[in-house]
């Protein structure tokens, strides 16, 4: 491989926001894209196009009734597919079938060889259900790329990290019964912040009970404190020894996110990366996969994703990250 790490951006990505008066506005591919220009990433990386997911994909993970439900009212063309948070639009099931399908097209990629890591910007909607939108998220690509894993590669022990501010609840309780789904997600008090689950008690349930570790972090949590919660972070997803690994990496856990109320720099996301990408040359053939998430300050959210991508560009050459 010349380059062994993707980046898949493209306009039919750009299509999944929810209009400029929501939080996931369109603006937020373009914002990581500039600063990716700008830092001279696009010369160090491959880039993929975005591709849409079929139905049956799709239904990996979500129930059909509930699939049919997101085709009806992106035909309709409004609506609401949960209790506010996530409107319809014309076209919101393409939209969200895009993000699926590409996350799909990385995983294919990473497995077969012809990358080792890859990012996606608008990716890593974590509070989509089997059966249910909720906040900000349609179709729940991380889940369908667990069951992908299993189904269309073999791959058995899989480690989902999550440092995105909220708790990704529809990763967590889609897989709460599953012990070979390792879970590692760091997230602002649910005392404080939406979904309010994934408190450091949710460990996971029967066989998978120490498969699951939640880290609840308090408000205005700096880097000193992500840093120190990290460790055991790290040693879980050691311990869980994974096959592969999904990053979901949004940025919302930066200070002066509009929405949230942690205190982070990109430094965090970088730590994490790189971490990340140590441990997946360890135990998973350097297999990673990062997902944007959220982040709803666009300066945040361009300079947290440079980062990841910059560490994972970094782990290709063994030098250290900036």
């Amino acid at each position: 491989m010349d380059k062994e790490v993707c980046v898949y951006i493209g306009e039919l990505l750009q299509r999944y926001n929810f209009g400029g008066g929501h939080p996931f506005g369109p603006l937020r591919q373009g914002a990581f894209v500039d600063e990716f220009h700008r830092q001279g990433l696009d010369g160090e990386v491959v880039i993929g196009e975005p591709v849409m997911a079929t139905q049956e994909s799709i239904e990996w993970f979500h129930t059909p009734a509930y699939v049919e439900r997101v085709k009806r009212l992106s035909l309709a063309g409004g609506g609401c597919l949960d209790y506010g948070d996530t409107p319809a639009f014309p076209g919101v099931y393409e939209a969200a079938a895009a993000v699926v399908g590409t996350v799909l097209k990385a995983v294919e990629a990473i497995i077969t060889g012809s990358c080792r890591r890859a990012f996606i910007p608008i990716a890593g909607l974590h509070h989509a259900r089997r059966n249910a939108a909720a906040g900000f998220c349609v179709f729940n690509d991380c889940g369908v790329a667990i069951e992908a894993l299993r189904r269309q590669y073999g791959v058995q022990r899989i480690g989902y990290v999550d440092i995105d501010a909220h708790h990704g609840d529809g990763v967590f309780y889609g897989f709460e019964e599953d012990p070979n789904v390792i879970i590692v997600d760091l997230h602002e008090d649910g005392r404080y912040l939406y979904p309010g689950t994934g408190s450091a008690d949710e460990t996971g349930i029967g066989s998978a009970v120490g498969t699951k570790l939640n880290l609840p972090m308090p408000p205005r949590a700096t880097d000193r404190q992500f840093l120190e919660s990290w460790e055991q972070a790290e040693a879980f997803l050691q311990q869980g020894r994974p096959e592969f690994i999904l990053f979901q990496c949004g940025a919302d856990s930066l200070a002066a996110d509009p929405i949230t109320h942690l205190g982070y720099s990109r430094e965090a996301h970088a730590h994490a990366a790189k971490s990340l990408c140590a441990i997946a040359e360890k135990y998973c053939a350097g297999r990673i996969l990062g997902l944007g998430g959220g982040g709803y300050n666009l300066d945040n959210l361009a300079k947290a994703w440079c980062a990841v991508v910059q560490a994972f560009v970094a782990a290709e050459s063994g030098s250290s990250v900036a």
